[in-house]
């Protein structure tokens, strides 16, 4: 064809056609400057005009679209693909309901046109009318059943309409006609993310980008994929690669700042959701997120703001409700984070997680009654795949006599270790009891005095009737503050364990004071509850012998501890919580902070000192210094959040009055 346009350089026709099929090859801008060409030799050239119409909305020119639609409209009034094409540059400059009015009068005059009928389905479906939209895609495929983009559109109505299944045939329908639609295998992700199919979503994923490999979305979605397997690593890869193609995606610097507020980055995570927002303002989720990477970083006067401002945008948002909450509660608005997560729940009946913070905040009030029903909803929230293991009935109080009651494990050591005791209460009952248990808990769940069946989690359990997760004990049997069964010790060292401690020990020349600075990382609010050592300097110029009970040390930690000779470690000797437990036994008083040895100290009856945040786990209810749990447990508090330096200063002058 160039040959013949050399010969013919100003022939209208020959120019018409060649842009035509420059734009059909995807070559948009010499296409277009064909087309130009062509109707400056020939102004009224239909084929010229109705093509450089379709070629200017695919490039985002929709002023000059209509322009050129509109000059085809004066020219040819009757020509049906005119007013389609005067509907795609008005739909294009959001003038909707005006692209309707075009679609409609090209449909009137050819009914059978099934670009009109689809692209008329596009514009319901952005004007927020998806159920009307799936009328106008079925017309389009009555007129031509293997017209894939309406596959492909309808299918996204009947997401947008929550008929996922119906809506993922769509997907595969388009892409059985239209193998390389990127779009169509990445919408098919989605919906089978939701389906709770990760890996398939991944493969329809990486199928998007294999067909294009500059296309954003497929990395931001995957990410969001890999985020749910806890794949945190490759999530954050998948999103920074999406931002490197798309600087731009506000949704991908959103999703990467609330993955980093997950691994534990809040200042990464907040420079991510600041760019979200400056890409758009007006972005609840970011808006949201930030308050929990604020939160984290204890910038809690911020955070609350973060959450006024996504409730501002989206009046109906349970999630930022609920996250307001947890920053009033913060705050010491106790009331005011009740009611914020009243109206979460109102907003979201199913919203699990306002139901637990809400349980939390009411047990840490000491509203055990409100308190412990509420917990429950844990089960639909992060519990999900513990609550699937047994066919047995949970109990939840009643007759047990004649029943053999497992009591089973569900979230942290700490919670192992208080609540135990409610073995023997179930056992005066009547039941047989078999306790459920991790390996390095046995041996001292072991010393409880009953006839109870110890078993290691993972292991075969011997038959029973019932089951009670360990932390729905106090709700099954009724407790209150006044009534919580607190007779210590009910656990107990290992008399040989002692022994061998005592001879590596040594003499005793000094007051022995056990140490633990830190629980475990994944702890949600471990960020507030654990300390460096070096925070613990201050005890080492006491006239004490220290002992690290630590059974592991962060790596921070292990080079403070070897610049520490007054703390002796005993890291390798603590095989399990038996070795803690003798340990423990051999020392004058045990400090610690929140963490499962302060649990296991008071149920050995020894005397523990715990160290808490400004707000604590319930379980240590407010402004008291004695715990209902631990008749021998003492609590030194912060007084803001943070402030371990007034904490320490206090234990230091009670250590001095104990030990002179």
């Amino acid at each position: 064809m160039r040959g013949l346009l050399d010969s013919f350089p100003d022939h209208p026709d020959l120019l018409a056609q060649l842009g035509t099929v420059r734009l059909q090859q995807g070559q948009t801008a010499e296409g277009i400057s064909l087309l130009e060409k062509a109707l400056r030799v020939s102004p009224d050239h239909p084929m010229a005009l109705a093509n450089l119409a379709a070629g200017l909305a695919a490039s985002g020119k929709f002023e000059e679209a209509l322009a050129a639609s509109s000059r085809l409209l004066a020219l040819q009034p009757s020509f049906a693909d005119a007013f389609r094409l005067q509907g795609d540059a008005l739909r294009g400059l959001n003038r909707r309901e005006e692209a309707l009015a075009a679609y409609g009068r090209a449909i009137a005059l050819q009914p059978g046109n099934a670009p009109a009928h689809n692209n008329r389905g596009n514009a319901l479906l952005e004007l927020g009318r998806a159920s009307e939209s799936l009328a106008a895609y079925d017309a389009a495929l009555s007129a031509d059943p293997s017209y894939a983009d309406a596959h492909f559109n309808r299918a996204n109505a009947l997401k947008d309409l929550g008929q996922t299944a119906e809506a993922l045939e769509g997907y595969d329908r388009a892409i059985a006609l239209k193998p390389a639609s990127a779009w169509a295998h990445n919408n098919r992700g989605f919906l089978l993310e939701r389906l709770k199919r990760p890996r398939e979503a991944l493969a329809a994923y990486d199928a998007a980008t294999a067909l294009d490999p500059r296309f954003a979305g497929p990395y931001n979605n995957r990410g969001n994929v890999l985020k749910g397997l806890h794949r945190f690593r490759e999530a954050l890869a998948n999103y920074d690669r999406a931002i490197a193609l798309e600087p731009g995606f506000a949704q991908a610097h959103n999703n990467r700042g609330a993955l980093l507020k997950e691994m534990d980055r809040p200042l990464e995570a907040l420079a991510s959701l600041d760019r979200a927002l400056s890409l758009q303002p007006s972005y609840a989720e970011a808006h949201n997120n930030r308050g929990n990477a604020l939160l984290r970083l204890n910038r809690t006067q911020e955070a609350l703001a973060a959450y006024d401002a996504a409730i501002a945008l989206r009046p109906g948002y349970a999630e930022a409700h609920g996250n307001r909450g947890n920053a009033l509660k913060d705050l010491g608005r106790l009331e005011e984070a009740l009611e914020s997560y009243d109206r979460a729940i109102a907003l979201d009946p199913a919203f699990a997680r306002a139901y637990c913070n809400k349980a939390l905040l009411l047990l840490l009030k000491g509203d055990f009654t409100g308190g412990w029903p509420l917990f429950e909803w844990r089960w639909k929230d992060t519990l999900r795949p513990e609550a699937s293991r047994f066919a047995q009935p949970a109990w939840a109080g009643g007759p047990l006599a004649g029943q053999t009651l497992l009591i089973h494990p569900e979230q942290g050591y700490g919670d192992i270790l208080q609540f135990c005791r409610y073995a023997l209460l179930a056992e005066r009952a009547g039941a047989q009891v078999v306790l459920e248990s991790p390996r390095s808990l046995v041996p001292v769940l072991s010393t409880l005095r009953g006839d109870f069946t110890v078993v290691e989690r993972g292991g075969p359990l011997p038959p029973f009737t019932l089951r009670c997760p360990v932390m729905s004990l106090p709700l099954a049997f009724g407790t209150r503050v006044e009534t919580i069964p607190a007779e210590v010790p009910y656990l107990f060292a290992d008399e040989a364990k002692r022994a061998a401690w005592r001879e590596k020990l040594g003499p005793r020349s000094k007051p022995r004071v056990g140490l633990v600075f830190s629980g475990k990382k994944e702890n949600s609010n471990d960020h507030n509850r654990s300390l460096p050592l070096e925070a613990l300097a201050p005890l080492f110029g006491l006239p004490l012998e220290f002992h690290s009970l630590q059974k592991e040390v962060r790596e921070a930690d292990q080079e403070a501890l070897l610049r520490l000779p007054q703390l002796r470690d005993h890291q390798k000797e603590l095989a399990d919580f038996s070795d803690t437990a003798a340990l423990i036994a051999e020392m004058d008083l045990t400090l610690s902070v929140d963490t499962a040895a302060a649990h296991l100290a008071g149920a050995l009856g020894k005397p523990v000192w715990v160290l808490l945040p400004r707000w604590p786990d319930p379980r240590w209810l407010l402004g008291r210094a004695d715990s209902p749990w631990y008749p021998t447990a003492v609590l030194f508090r912060q007084g803001a959040i943070g402030d371990w330096d007034s904490v320490m200063a206090e234990v230091i002058s009670r250590l001095r009055e104990k030990f002179g």
